[in-house]
Parts: C-alpha cells; structure tokens; sequence
C-alpha cells in the first residue's frame, strides 16, 4: 500500500477475507445465533479455529519466525475492516490485537518463542489487562502492584474492561512495583487464566458482540515480561498500534451501515415517494460518507506508517487522529442509519442496533476521542519543541 492505495495482493486478499466473513459469519447470522452473544463463550469456537488453524487470520501480523503470517499492520487492518463490516463476535481483537502486539513489544525472545505461535495458531486465547476500575488505558493510571520474592512475582489488585475475560487462556497484565509513580516501576507480566488467586468476573455492557470483565489479582503468581520498570514506552507502543486496528474496524462498520442507509434510502416509499428522495435524506447519507472516507483515509494512512515503522515521529500522532475519526464517523454513521430506518432501526429484528452498540463500546475503548485529541495535541506539540 502507497499513499493511501492497496497493491493487487492486498486487494486479493481483501477480497477472500471479506468473502469469507459474507458467507460465514454475516451480521445477521450473529443476530440470529442469539445464544451464542448472550452465552457464556460469546463467540462461535468452530469459526475460531478456522481463523486460526485453516486460514491463520489469528497470526496474520505475527513473525514467520513466531508462527504467524509475516504480513503487517496494512493487513491486520484489512482483516479487522472486514470484521467491522459484519460485526464480528469473537475475541479477535483482545487476543489477536491487544496481547499479541504486548507479546511481540514487551516480551524476550525466548518468551515470544513460547506464547506467540500458539496466539496465532488460535490455540490458546490472551488478553491485556491494562485498565482499571478507575479508567485511563495509560502506564500512569496503573496501581496494580507486583512484588518480588525469591525470583518470583506476585500480582495484586483490580483490572476491569478487560476484554474476553471468561474465555481467556493468557492474560497480559500491567503492574507496578509498590512505592512507584508515574511512568516509573511499572511492568508486564503473564499470568494463567487458571492461577490461584485470579478471579474474573463478567461485565454487564450494552454491547454483547465485545465481551468485558474485571480481574481480581489475589496475590497471583506471575512471568515477568521483559525488563522490570520497562513498561510505559512499550504501552505507548501495544495502545498506538491498537489505536490504528481498533480505527479499521470502526470504518468497517461505518462504511456497513452507510451501505446500509443508502439501500433503504432506495427502497422505502413515505408520501408516496422514496425518502431517498427527500433533501433532508440526501443530505443525511452525504455528511455520513463524508465523515466515513475521511475516517478511512485516517486509518490507511496510519496502517501504512506503522507497516514501515510504528518508531517514526509521527506514528503517534497519525494514530490517534485515526482512532478519534473512526469512532466519530462510525457513531455519527449508526446515529444517522437508526434515524433513515426510522421505527424499525431501533428493533432486535433489525442489524443496525448491533452497530449502534459496536460504535459506542468502540468509541471508549482504549481512550475516548477526547483524550485521543489530547494526546495528538500533546506528541505534535512534544515533537515541535523538540524541533526547536
């Protein structure tokens, strides 16, 4: 991909992906399957491992050297388009996206080599436990402690918004050592889902297709990620790198639901004309293509930086751009297509509400545009002054 245009390969790929995704896991197949959103897994475990195991979707970024695909954040970004598209339910994001980017950022080598493969295989499940009951998705916000004796760490504290919790093998968790502040002491650390003294309990959220729960570290016993203390620039890193993935399946849905008010636009009579039509109508569907090519751009262009290089000066800045537009167009976009709808949008019987859920949980997720704002103020700013 250059300047905002995908090579033929990618297009290829693009193409059996979305394919695959129509004809395998359509949004209203999730809609339908109401047990298994409101079911204990949340997901459908036969489409994971073909993700994994057949298609290798679930390693698609990952090092050949770690198992994975040995592709990069353009088409991460193009399998999680896709899923936005369809409103996939499943835990692609925390376990593909989230842990695996902490993995291959803040882990040795010898500790990829282990968790890794089976990651991208679909074997096994992770998920980062960054936030807490306080919010803030930032090394500073951390208070949950780690303590070392005889070489090994004990974990305690709270994490909440911690993404597929239930059915996580791996989680990914920050702490800090106590007396600490800051940025300073705070580390990564590998925990079992099955470790004494991990308690993970379910969150009640409007948005059933992205499952959330909150850890209960009972003094667990934990692996050490990498260096002690070393943490903040690597979450700086995993978050900025989410951002980007996060902001292309936000277009994915933005663009699904202007598809779909466009459509309806086209086939709904009101007065004996279609309220396509109308100009407030026209109007409507023109302010939300706007806002969704705008967003798309944001996030191409965010995907291609950190394919050749999420170090550059300005990856930072390019991703929180990306995640802001995103989560606006695509909450402005499921907004405007419940009203075009009309009566029935706000029905079970009816996709659009699945969306409206996905954009509302995905607006807050990892930071809201507000804060992502700031901090693209804040890393331009940084990075003028350090020009001078």
């Amino acid at each position: 991909m250059s300047r905002l245009t995908f090579s033929d390969e990618q297009r290829q790929f693009r193409d059996f992906v979305a394919r695959f995704f129509r004809e395998q896991s359509p949004v209203t197949a999730a809609r339908a399957a109401r047990a298994i959103m409101m079911g204990e897994s949340g997901f459908d475990p036969e489409l994971w491992r073909r993700l994994g195991g057949e298609l290798g979707l679930t390693g698609v970024h990952v090092p050949e050297a770690f198992g994975g695909q040995g592709f990069g954040a353009v088409e991460l970004g193009i399998v999680l388009e896709e899923m936005g598209r369809v409103a996939y339910c499943g835990p692609y994001f925390g376990s593909a996206v989230l842990a695996t980017y902490a993995l291959l950022e803040g882990a040795t080598a010898a500790q990829q080599e282990r968790w890794l493969p089976p990651l991208a295989a679909g074997d096994i499940i992770g998920s980062l436990a960054l936030a807490e009951p306080g919010g803030g998705w930032e090394a500073d916000a951390v208070q949950a402690s780690a303590r070392s004796s005889s070489g090994r760490w004990r974990l305690q504290g709270t994490k909440s918004y911690v993404l597929d919790g239930p059915i996580a093998n791996l989680f990914i968790v920050a702490a800090r050592e106590p007396g600490s502040a800051g940025s300073d002491g705070v580390s990564l650390f590998a925990a079992q889902a099955d470790a004494p003294g991990l308690e993970v309990e379910p969150l009640q959220t409007m948005d059933a297709t992205r499952r959330l729960s909150r850890l209960r570290l009972s003094g667990v016993d934990a692996e050490l990620l990498g260096e002690p203390g070393a943490a903040a620039p690597v979450l700086r890193r995993v978050i900025d790198r989410a951002a980007v993935a996060l902001a292309s399946e936000m277009v994915g849905g933005a663009q699904a639901l202007l598809d779909s008010a466009v459509s309806y636009a086209k086939l709904r009579l009101q007065f004996g004309r279609l309220i396509g039509s109308f100009q407030a109508i026209k109007h409507k569907c023109a302010d939300m293509l706007l806002a969704v090519e705008l967003a798309k751009s944001a996030a191409y262009g965010a995907a291609e930086m950190a394919a050749l290089g999420a170090d550059a000066d300005e990856f930072p800045e390019a991703a929180a751009l990306a995640k802001t537009l995103a989560a606006e167009a695509f909450l402005q976009a499921a907004a405007d297509t419940i009203q075009i709808h009309g009566g029935i949008g706000f029905t079970w019987e009816n996709d659009t509400h699945l969306y409206f859920k996905r954009a509302r949980s995905s607006e807050v997720l990892l930071g809201t545009p507000a804060e992502f704002r700031d901090r693209f103020v804040e890393r331009v700013s940084a990075r003028e002054v350090a020009y001078e």
